[in-house]
């Protein structure tokens, strides 16, 4: 649905996406991970054709490069910085991001109150965007992305400043688009979403490709073994073995073993072992 090759792009002496690849396929919910600066709201940027590679490209299938705005009608994004108008109502920025993407009478009616359900603010429509609570804000963006039904859907970090409903909310709007059919790129530094969320996680840093595949695959290729916790003789031992059970047999037939349990390596592993473990504030 969407391929990025070779992309790169600078900002002055700032390589922020260097040599990125990166193919989508029609359908999935790609999770992108990365820390902070390591190139994820640029690739959106490149993605949704806010910005122009230096080098490589960008295709949207079957339609071309997304700088092309007839292109970038079939792609709703819903950027980190929120993109809404606070002296307006929630009902009236939904009405206008349709009005630009060219909906009228009925059927932009028909999409304003679909967009406002799905966020929750049937119940809040009139009121303006100033008087919402952060949680509120980000469901209207989120809302405004998919205000002209499109096939591709970028959303960088929505979850930002929301409380717990409001996340959860999120989370349920973005697995009943996926359900959908919805072609869905999701960037995040939360782990839990995008164990929670993704079919595959593609994980950058310093603008570079660093892996991507299934949670499954990303544990088996980066994670390490698993950790065998066992306690004998009152004393509690963490052992990393690529058999524990084999590990524990071999254990118990020298002492008793009193307990034990088993942690397989964590998405939060494999992202601290690819990208380091040094601040990047």
């Amino acid at each position: 649905m969407l391929t990025l090759t070779n992309v790169r792009k600078s900002f002055g002496k700032i390589v922020a996406v260097d040599g990125l690849s990166l193919a989508v396929r029609k359908g999935e919910l790609l999770g992108l991970l990365g820390p902070n600066g390591a190139g994820k709201s640029t690739s959106v940027s490149l993605s949704v054709g806010l910005l122009s590679p230096d080098a490589g490209t960008v295709t949207i299938e079957g339609h071309g490069n997304p700088a092309d705005p007839a292109v970038r009608q079939k792609i709703g994004v819903a950027p980190q910085s929120l993109a809404l108008y606070d002296s307006l109502t929630g009902e009236e920025n939904l009405r206008f991001f349709g009005k630009v993407y060219g909906l009228s009478g009925t059927t932009l009616e028909q999409r304003v109150t679909w967009c406002l359900e799905f966020a929750g603010l049937i119940d809040r429509k009139g009121d303006r965007v100033e008087g919402y609570s952060g949680g509120m804000k980000r469901r209207l963006n989120m809302a405004a992305a998919v205000m002209h039904d499109p096939e591709l859907l970028l959303f960088d970090e929505p979850t930002v400043g929301v409380d717990p409903q409001s996340r959860n909310k999120i989370f349920d709007s973005i697995e009943a688009l996926h359900r959908d059919g919805r072609t869905i790129i999701y960037t995040t530094h939360y782990m839990e979403e995008a164990e929670r969320l993704c079919d595959r996680i593609a994980i950058i840093d310093a603008g570079k490709l660093l892996a991507i595949g299934t949670l499954d695959e990303l544990l088996a290729a980066h994670g390490g073994p698993p950790t065998l916790i066992v306690q004998t003789n009152g004393e509690e031992r963490r052992l990393q073995v690529a058999d524990p059970l084999a590990e524990l047999n071999r254990l118990a037939a020298s002492s008793a073993v009193e307990r034990f349990q088993m942690e397989r390596p964590t998405l939060e592993q494999v992202f601290l072992h690819l990208t380091g473990r040094s601040l990047r504030d």
